[in-house]
């Protein structure tokens, strides 16, 4: 057995009462021994409240008031939140029934992680079912800046760093600054990694930790624009810009994979990675390349 650290998860909600309850459920029915959950929500005129009280025993707080957004949804949320580990889950996702276990585990066992991201981000349908997940390679600083960490268009090699899958240390969030930006209706959580990697090297984690739900009243599809133009700015802001596509083709090559200069050429890049170990029957460290 390991000693459980606290964490602290909230859940920001506004109208979304037809998801809320299966979120909630996809965290408070792992029994986790040390949760501290929070739900915000907004003042919703549906029946989000009716499914919160359902709950309301289990939970360190909640309310349901007006606020300023999403963002200022979860920060008011973490304010009344002690625990040492961090993360949110919005209303119409979910966590795999394994997943506080396992985020506590490592975070026991490795006290160098800083903050975690899921390797394996699943996705859901609108009627929760699992649809699909798309496995990484690593998430590493140098790629970041370079606009790795995006989804431009069916065609583009990046991929998004699911939200809904990262947790992290309240050391980190507060060096980082305890807050997050009002300036970004839509990309605050991207603002938020790019203050994080000036601060801590992000691990993933070879291990399924949360889904996207995808339905048709979802801000990130109906705005896509407005949210990549957000993006596009916050990378700027932190000094990095998208690099030219024929750039990341070229590293996906396989004989620049075993080009021994990849690295110094910037083809190549190191990530730290987590992944299970049947012969130890733990979770051990993994170094590697990113080549694509």
């Amino acid at each position: 057995m390991f000693n459980a650290p606290l964490i602290s998860i909230v859940t920001p909600s506004f109208n979304q009462g037809q998801w809320l309850d299966y979120a909630m459920c996809s965290l408070l029915d792992q029994e986790y021994p040390n949760l501290e959950y929070i739900v915000i929500d907004g003042g919703s005129a549906d029946e989000s409240k009716d499914v919160i009280r359902r709950h309301a025993s289990r939970l360190a707080y909640w309310c349901s008031e007006q606020d300023k957004g999403q963002y200022d949804a979860v920060e008011k949320g973490f304010r009344h939140s002690t625990g040492e580990i961090m993360a949110w889950l919005n209303a119409d996702d979910m966590y795999f029934p394994w997943t506080l276990q396992v985020v506590g585990e490592v975070f026991a066992l490795f006290p160098e992680v800083e903050w975690l991201i899921s390797l394996n981000p699943g996705s859901f349908n609108e009627r929760g079912v699992l649809s699909g997940s798309n496995a990484r390679m690593g998430y590493c600083k140098d790629l970041f800046k370079r606009g790795f960490y995006l989804r431009l268009d069916s065609n583009s090699a990046g991929r998004f760093i699911q939200q809904e899958s990262v947790f992290w240390r309240r050391s980190l969030w507060e060096r980082s600054g305890a807050h997050l930006s009002r300036r970004y209706e839509l990309a605050g959580d991207f603002e938020l990694w790019a203050r994080f990697f000036q601060h801590a090297q992000p691990w993933g984690i070879k291990a399924m930790l949360a889904g996207f739900r995808r339905h048709s009243e979802q801000r990130s599809q109906q705005q896509r624009t407005q949210y990549l133009a957000e993006v596009f700015k916050i990378l700027s802001e932190y000094g990095g810009t998208v690099e030219p596509r024929w750039i990341s083709m070229l590293r996906k090559n396989s004989i620049v994979q075993r080009f021994p200069f990849a690295e110094q050429l910037g083809l190549s890049f190191k990530a730290a990675n987590i992944k299970w170990s049947a012969e130890e029957k733990t979770w051990v460290q993994q170094r590697r390349y990113i080549c694509q």
